[in-house]
């Protein structure tokens, strides 16, 4: 299974990457072992398979990649202008095997025993319940040396030149089935099933609201046209997302299904603690967020948490602002623009005008691309001390935001899933979310719904539900039937979908191999 996104992040695609692998590690049927793979850089050392080498090189080689997927490998000039040769040949060689039939990209493994540590908390530990650390620790993994980044240019620059893309072939000779994460830009051997765990179309479908807009829209497209081709399987973590993937490639269907995401165990029912919110936003409060220009330069910085004169001060705001008795929205989502920021800082700002003057909103999540409006319509809240900027917030910690927010907004104009909504209903949390086809799939009759379009839209829902006359049956109600709705997350519903597909595909991969 690819692990290349629980290298970072900790929502979305890295989350579910994690909660997956970890959750498969559990099925006796499975032997699960996880690929290591960097986007942008060579990932060094491992061992390959028959090679006969003493075990003081062997954890040498080992130690070698945990260092390699920190940073930088050489030791000095020297073997930087190595390095530097040495992926130029390698990039080329990507190239041409898109063109000619060079032998495949060797993997080579990689033992988990001696680096228990680094693997947990780099790739499961954002995620996973330290409940099922043993779980995870008990698979090995593979290395692909190449960059992933450099596989999807060498299939681009194929396209470009014959409308075709063509990608690396990886040897994963011996295994059953080969899991990634978005559509992956190489080809595997005969007998392993590709499968794509696929979350979204948005790259293709909405590439105005996407980093690096050249790159993810070639890439996502190109590479998805040659999984299609090369028959891969597609779970697809939604039919909304099922259904963009058939609008665009009809000849997937046999081979695409409907799973859906799972919540991890972090998040259940519980009593209110009103009493831990304010120490929650101190904790994780984002603080001061520094741009980057062209140059690399950082520009003027953004101020994200309201300046004190003394700890005491400090305290005692918290302690008023968002104590027992406060009111906040909550939402929970990277700042880019399919987001849908800007909107509900309309419509909270109307809310605080006209009704609420004391509610306050926070907003948990990284500063991700195309932020500038949003982030300067931020600065005047936060002056006020009415806007909070959390960031790197653990689960324990959001559980308790969710079940404690007045509502938790999920306001994107496109999803694949939207983890956000089904996390704060299984906390006993209340939804309002934007009427779209996901969310209407993944959250049905368990939200309020309103036009990600219109701020009237969203002041309305927010007002029925919290100021109207029965808002707050309207919210008990909402919060009874999204703990019930919720369940259907649960490893124990998705877990079963999963190995039941696993099955058929890995019986039809080794009746292909023979």
């Amino acid at each position: 299974m690819d692990l290349r996104p629980a290298l970072d992040g900790y929502y979305g695609i890295p989350q579910e990457a994690r909660l997956l692998f970890s959750a498969l590690g559990g099925l006796q049927a499975i032997e699960l072992s996880g690929l290591l793979q960097m986007s942008k850089r060579i990932t060094r050392g491992g061992v390959s398979p028959k090679q006969l080498i003493s075990n003081a090189e062997r954890v040498h080689r080992f130690s070698r990649t945990v260092v390699s997927l920190k940073g930088n490998t050489a030791v000095d000039w020297k073997g930087g202008a190595a390095e530097f040769i040495e992926g130029v040949l390698a990039a080329w060689r990507l190239r041409l095997e898109t063109f000619l039939r060079f032998s495949p990209i060797r993997l080579r493994a990689f033992e988990t025993r001696y680096f228990e540590d680094f693997v947990w908390q780099q790739l499961f530990a954002r995620s996973v319940p330290a409940t099922e650390r043993a779980r995870v620790l008990q698979s090995n993994h593979w290395i692909c040396p190449s960059p992933w980044r450099w596989m999807h240019a060498a299939g681009i620059e194929r396209a470009t030149l014959f409308k075709s893309s063509r990608y690396p072939r990886i040897d994963t000779q011996g295994m059953d089935v080969f899991v990634a994460q978005t559509p992956y830009p190489g080809r595997v051997s005969k007998g392993t099933a590709l499968v794509v765990h696929y979350h979204d179309a948005i790259p293709i479908l909405m590439p105005h609201t996407i980093s690096d807009r050249a790159f993810h829209q070639a890439s996502h497209f190109h590479a998805m046209a040659a999984n299609v081709r090369d028959g891969a399987y597609f779970v697809c973590v939604s039919e909304a997302t099922r259904k963009d993937l058939l609008a665009l490639f009809p000849e997937a269907e046999p081979r695409a299904v409907t799973i859906h995401n799972m919540l991890p165990s972090h998040y259940f029912p519980s009593e209110p603690e009103p009493d831990r919110v304010p120490g929650i936003v101190r904790r994780y409060l984002h603080g001061d967020f520094l741009p980057k220009g062209k140059s690399g330069i950082a520009r003027q910085p953004y101020v994200l948490a309201r300046r004190f004169g003394s700890e005491e001060e400090k305290t005692a705001f918290y302690a008023r602002a968002l104590g027992s008795g406060s009111r906040f929205l909550l939402m929970v989502s990277t700042l880019e623009p399919r987001k849908n920021h800007m909107r509900l800082l309309e419509a909270w700002q109307a809310l605080r005008d006209s009704t609420d003057p004391e509610l306050k909103l926070v907003l948990v999540g990284h500063i991700g691309w195309d932020y500038q409006e949003a982030l300067a319509a931020c600065i005047p809240g936060i002056e006020q001390g009415s806007l909070f900027m959390l960031q790197g917030v653990p689960a324990d910690a959001l559980r308790i935001l969710y079940r404690q927010a007045a509502v938790t907004i999920c306001p994107s104009v496109g999803e694949g899933f939207d983890f956000s909504g089904a996390e704060a209903m299984r906390c006993g949390g209340v939804v309002a979310a934007s009427d779209i086809p996901v969310h209407n799939e993944v959250y049905g009759e368990a939200a309020e719904f309103f036009d990600p379009y219109d701020t009237a839209s969203v002041v309305r829902a927010l007002c029925h539900l919290m100021y109207e006359p029965g808002a707050d049956q309207r919210r008990e109600a909402l919060r009874t039937a999204g703990l019930e709705h919720s369940v259907r997350y649960l490893p124990e519903h998705i877990v079963p979908q999963w190995e039941a597909f696993l099955q058929r595909a890995a019986e039809e991969a080794r009746a292909a191999r023979h």
